[in-house]
């Protein structure tokens, strides 16, 4: 099992799969959610790519401590978990809060970044979703994991796939029960705790970014990612039909058809600009 170390000493556990040699992906989940929210991805992804999955602090393997978390500090220890995995730089992909995270490492650590993807995520609040998660949080805290677990899952999962995907989802099964509300709570306080100005420095991303949401995504809605495509420049927007805010288990296939086809353009366009930019020998 491998960690990394966070620069507060905080254990981060990541796995990393698929091609040894192939390009390093970068995986960030979203709030509660471990790595295994990217499984279905990772397969897909494993012949060709070096997939590196993190549990965000507060969730999975990694350390849960009580206190205060932020994003800024979650892209601090994404960027740990490159440092320890030997990785220079990766095309990064997040979702839901991870989109959050990525957005921020993304602007802290443009170099480390090939590529951004973002599914089902946002770069503003808005009223309504401060006043949900605040009572997801509450939720957490005076009734258990398990009740805010039932709750929350009409919200992310569409109401066409919620029979089919339910028993899949750890995060809203019996696995939410044993993990602990404190770190859940964290992790929303860190959500609510970020500055809106994010939204205001997007327009200096100059990596290729992918943006893909669902229309039938409820909590993060088509509109927010219309907003990041049009702050972020050159990103390609994307919406699935029929999918909700768990787009990538739900329709695993089309999400990750449009993953490999992004990554494999942009991979390309990268080796092609490194030969372009290399020195020309000299004839002896």
């Amino acid at each position: 099992m491998t960690y990394a170390r966070a620069g507060d000493g905080i254990r981060l556990h990541y796995e990393a799969f698929g091609r040894r040699n192939g390009p390093p992906v970068l995986m960030v989940q979203g709030l509660g959610t471990d790595k295994h929210g990217w499984d279905l991805q990772r397969i897909a992804l494993a012949p060709r790519y070096r997939t590196i999955a993190l549990d965000n602090r507060g969730a999975g393997r990694s350390d849960k401590p009580f206190g205060t978390y932020s994003l800024e500090q979650m892209a601090d220890d994404a960027i740990a978990v490159l440092d320890h995995a030997g990785v220079e730089s990766a095309h990064v992909i997040g979702a839901s809060m991870g989109g959050a995270i990525s957005q921020v490492i993304a602007l802290k650590y443009p170099d480390r970044v090939r590529s951004l993807t973002l599914a089902c995520t946002a770069c503003r609040h808005h009223p309504w979703r401060r006043e949900l998660l605040s009572d997801w949080a509450s939720m957490a805290t005076e009734r258990g994991m398990g009740a805010m677990a039932g709750e929350a899952a009409r919200w992310v999962i569409g109401p066409r796939s919620f029979r089919r995907v339910w028993p899949m989802l750890g995060w809203f099964g019996p696995l939410a029960l044993g993990r602990p509300a404190h770190a859940f709570v964290a992790q929303v306080r860190a959500i609510l705790a970020t500055d809106d100005s994010l939204a205001d420095e997007l327009h200096n991303l100059t990596m290729a970014t992918l943006i893909l949401v669902g229309n039938q995504d409820i909590l993060t809605p088509r509109g927010d990612s219309e907003e990041l495509a049009e702050r972020i420049p050159g990103a390609e927007l994307v919406v699935i039909s029929g999918a909700a805010h768990g787009l990538m288990i739900e329709h695993a296939s089309t999400f990750n058809r449009l993953l490999l086809d992004f990554l494999g353009r942009t991979e390309k366009a990268l080796q092609a600009a490194r030969s372009t930019s290399a020195p020309a020998s000299v004839a002896s």
